[in-house]
């Protein structure tokens, strides 16, 4: 029992960062930052609070029992039938926003919250934790011996033990009733089937993307929204599909971060179709970088030939000058001439004799040294013979 306590352990306060007014990550994808904690009197004022279970579930419920919850408590919580247990992530005002974001329209959706979980809670909750992945092998041998395309990812025991949810992955549709039926005599428990895309099953299992971190849909991402090949193509991104899917083969969900600055300020850049035309040739549009506002043009359509990049303005320009029946001599301007020209480099060897080296060193012959009686003697014949070379050089 104590091994499977470890193994199914619930980690509550600082060890799941629910301390410090909820500044430190509480849960991989259910974090929510409570930047209301500190503030006196926010938790009385509503009596829902936002409770999470295992991976992406999590549910809202009313404190009816004014019971002094906090972040990090164990609760038992209404169910249908019985009850679960789970951790308190969110309590205050916020909770009201989360619930909007959630959608729950009717009532009957939010709960209450019975007490905090007790011993026996917990041993029920622990017992019922350590059948799960026994029962997600059993139940993959089922489906399979039904011929059902689909596959069962993970297995979720309510904690009382008296209801299992059953996570599955089917690209089509699935009819499952005799499945279920299967299933509740094998493990004569109340199942409910619950189908969850690529995107959840990739954030359940986890992972590092290509960038380097880990994956959004297994830290923060909650809500999943369609990608489409279109913001690639807003971005300039090449249409690679190997580059484009993420860990669950589907695009990724990276694609639309930035996809709206783009398409703003992609409306400032000129058709791509346009011609630059100037005295010496025509330029063709070539590559641009959008958020600098940067274009790249060519000479030659197909190949990059002779670029040339100038801003957004310059090229307005242009163009408005060729609608007048006007070239300009060159596509940059001639501010940017005299500022390529100044700082161009300088070339410190331009006058210098590319020869230089070429010529041999003559050898230096060493001096014997000499005795210090015959210094003297050998000073008066080199003034002696001085004479006699001058004479011989005439």
């Amino acid at each position: 029992m104590e091994e499977k306590q470890r193994t199914y352990e619930i980690r509550t306060g600082c060890d799941r960062g629910l301390c410090r007014a909820a500044v430190g990550r509480q849960d991989r994808q259910l974090n929510t930052y409570d930047w209301l904690a500190d503030v006196p009197g926010n938790a009385e004022t509503t009596d829902l609070v936002e409770v999470q279970f295992k991976h992406t579930r999590k549910g809202y419920y009313h404190n009816v029992n004014n019971l002094p919850l906090k972040k990090g408590d164990i609760v038992a919580v209404e169910a249908s039938p019985g009850h679960d247990i789970g951790v308190v992530t969110l309590t205050g005002r916020l909770v009201n926003l989360q619930v909007k974001k959630a959608n729950l329209k009717s009532a009957d959706d939010i709960k209450r919250i019975y007490r905090l979980a007790r011993q026996v809670d917990m041993d029920k909750y622990y017992e019922a934790k350590a059948r799960e992945h026994e029962t997600m092998i059993e139940s993959r041998e089922i489906a399979k011996g039904l011929g059902l395309k689909m596959k069962i990812g993970d297995v979720e025991y309510q904690g009382d033990g008296q209801k299992a949810i059953f996570y599955y992955i089917a690209d089509e549709r699935v009819d499952f009733r005799q499945l279920i039926k299967d299933l509740a005599a094998a493990f004569h428990v109340r199942i409910e089937m619950k189908q969850i895309g690529a995107r959840q099953e990739a954030g359940r299992i986890g992972g590092t993307g290509p960038c380097g971190r880990e994956l959004c849909c297994a830290t923060w991402m909650k809500n999943f929204v369609s990608v489409s090949t279109g913001a690639a193509r807003y971005q300039d991104i090449s249409l690679n599909p190997q580059k484009l899917a993420g860990m669950c083969a589907k695009l990724k969900c990276c694609l639309n971060y930035e996809v709206d600055d783009y398409i703003e300020h992609g409306k400032k850049l000129p058709n791509r179709e346009i011609v630059l035309q100037t005295l010496d040739a025509d330029y063709f549009y070539f590559k641009a970088d959008i958020l600098a506002g940067l274009i790249t043009y060519s000479t030659d359509k197909r190949i990059a030939a002779n670029l040339e990049t100038i801003t957004a303005e310059r090229a307005k320009e242009i163009i408005e000058m060729n609608r007048k029946g006007v070239k300009p001599e060159d596509l940059q301007p001639d501010e940017e001439k005299r500022r390529q020209q100044e700082n161009a480099p300088v070339d410190l060897l331009a006058g210098d004799d590319i020869h230089r080296f070429d010529k041999t060193k003559k050898k230096k012959r060493k001096k014997k040294p000499q005795q210090q009686g015959g210094d003297e003697g050998s000073r008066k014949k080199q003034k002696q013979q001085e004479p006699e070379h001058e004479a011989n050089k005439e």
